[in-house]
């Protein structure tokens, strides 16, 4: 008698991943940073909200949208979706270095580029170099940077050559005209990992911690007051930006990037102190640096101080004596 054959354990279902396409995109580049991200599935979306919306409503498990430029500031459109789309949490970040690359049409040569398609933001950042180099070239728009190159392609472009990511020249038939075509060789566009709402991970001691926080009213000092919650608790912000409510002239949140993890003892009396300050506090996530540079700050803010600070005030509490040591 023979035994039937073992069936095989299922595979594990692989996750699916949201990112702005389509493929040779910056934020592709960031994706392909994550470790659990390799091998799964990529999901190329439109725009931040389709990416969001993804994950929101259970078609990705996580989305990489960018959110700050070191030449251009933040991103508008990622800041604005994160402090009015409920449930999502910051799981990580990471950094890409914006080069670009001058493409053409296979064949195409620089000496006869005239006309350059280009996302204007792009354009901007590559415009000393195109005025040395193509110095009577005229502008097209493009709605992305790949779109630029793709219109080369299908024949829906114009133009003679693009503004594109180096990536692109992996995924298609393009010809290179130019390399490092950017005005700002520091140039970096710092992406963050998206999921549905999750506990924190671990503290690494290189954490980082985002927030989307309201003032109560216009009132003079009333964005000292804001401050005052993590300068008296000695959290260094890394990103401090406004942007409008949308209900009424004046009325900002302001998007905030600190320092430090959510279970550190600091971190978390700021967030109280927050919370009693403000009518809305929307807690991004804690996640570690993209750089891994460890947080440094001053012994008084250490977390073993706020610990005796509040067993010294329960003890008071409590009827011992407090001038003891």
């Amino acid at each position: 008698m023979t035994s039937e054959p073992a069936v095989a354990a299922s595979e594990p279902a692989r996750r699916t991943y949201s990112y702005l396409g389509p493929a040779g995109t910056f934020t592709e580049a960031a994706l392909a940073q994550v470790p659990e991200a390799r091998g799964q599935v990529w999901r190329p979306v439109r725009n931040v909200g389709e990416a969001l919306a993804d994950v929101v409503e259970g078609r990705s498990d996580a989305a990489m949208i960018a959110i700050e430029n070191s030449v251009d500031g933040g991103v508008s459109t990622a800041q604005d979706a994160l402090a009015t789309v409920p449930g999502l949490r910051i799981v990580g970040e990471y950094l890409v270095p914006v080069e670009f690359v001058l493409v053409g049409r296979p064949g195409a040569a620089l000496a006869d580029v005239s006309l350059v398609a280009a996302h204007p933001v792009a354009y901007a950042q590559c415009l000393q170099w195109l005025t040395n180099a193509l110095p009577g070239h005229a502008h097209i728009p493009a709605a992305s940077n790949v779109a630029s190159a793709m219109g080369l392609l299908d024949g829906s472009s114009d133009a003679d050559a693009a503004i594109a990511p180096p990536g692109i020249l992996e995924h298609h038939e393009l010809e290179l005209l130019a390399s490092n075509i950017g005005d700002n060789a520091n140039a970096v566009t710092r992406f963050v990992l998206v999921s549905r709402t999750v506990a924190p991970q671990p503290q690494t001691g290189a954490d980082k911690t985002s927030l989307i926080v309201e003032l109560p009213d216009d009132h003079p000092g009333a964005l000292l007051e804001m401050l005052e919650q993590f300068a008296t608790r000695g959290i260094n912000l890394s990103l401090l930006a406004s942007r409008p409510i949308g209900d009424a002239l004046g009325r900002y949140r302001f998007v905030i990037d600190a320092d430090g993890h959510i279970a550190d003892e600091r971190m978390a009396d700021a967030l109280m102190g927050l919370r009693r300050f403000s009518p809305r506090v929307i807690f991004l996530g804690s996640y570690p640096r993209a750089d891994r540079a460890v947080v440094r700050y001053p012994d008084r803010y250490s977390d073993d101080v706020f610990v005796e600070a509040r067993d010294w005030l329960r003890g008071l509490i409590s009827g011992e004596p407090g001038d003891l040591t």
